[in-house]
């Protein structure tokens, strides 16, 4: 059993499968919200969770203002537990039971033309890193030039490969987890012609920080 943090629906309580599923457990996503506000990206915000799994994270984005999100999870068990949280919570989220990258590749268009503002990709630990790089890649028609997206993983699995249309923004490591914030690069007029910044970014180690007891 989990919970919402903060907002419209606090303290509304989570069914969490009793298998299958790796919920992101309410500290770290307190940590990942936290750095969220602070990046003020979740205001009217349309959220993507990928492998959603009990659908926290989208659920905890619409509780803090998002507008709607979409819960993408293969698993049938853990899509009905997402939809029961959904109707529990009272939230505007839609559960889609599908494999990830069907669903993803089920859209064809030019990258960044996309409504997606938010994207959550919280994948099982033993994802093939072929699958994990196919599913970024697959993301270029549904995110804009503005969206940001969150990648959550284990600090012992490898880093992400990120298409060309992303580039990473910053690292953010809590206990044994660590989430990646990655968005499309700036324009060269805003970059002043300079790239060096991007590949900061892209060679940024992960800032561990404390979580709150």
């Amino acid at each position: 059993m989990t919970r919402i943090v903060a907002g419209s629906a606090k303290g509304r309580t989570l069914a969490v499968p009793k298998s299958g599923t790796r919920p992101t457990s309410e500290r770290v996503r307190e940590a990942l919200f936290s750095r969220l506000d602070h990046m003020n990206v979740l205001e009217g915000a349309t959220v993507l969770d990928l492998f959603a799994g009990t659908g926290a994270l989208g659920l905890e984005a619409l509780s803090r203002g998002a507008a709607r999100a979409t819960l993408v999870e293969k698993a049938s068990a853990a899509a009905r537990v997402a939809t029961a949280n959904v109707r529990a919570t009272g939230l505007s989220a839609r559960v889609v039971t599908a494999d990830v990258r069907a669903y993803l590749g089920a859209r064809s268009g030019e990258a960044l033309t996309g409504e997606v503002d938010l994207v959550f990709i919280d994948p099982p630990y033993d994802i093939a890193e072929e699958d994990m790089t196919a599913v970024l890649s697959a993301l270029a028609p549904w995110v804009g030039p503005d969206s940001l997206i969150v990648v959550e993983r284990s600090t012992r699995a490898p880093a992400p490969t990120w298409p060309p249309f992303l580039v990473l923004e910053d690292t953010r490591a809590w206990g044994e987890t660590v989430a990646y914030f990655a968005g499309p690069p700036l324009p060269k007029n805003e970059e002043n012609g300079d790239d060096s910044d991007a590949a900061e970014r892209a060679a940024a180690l992960p800032v561990r920080e404390e979580m709150a007891q």
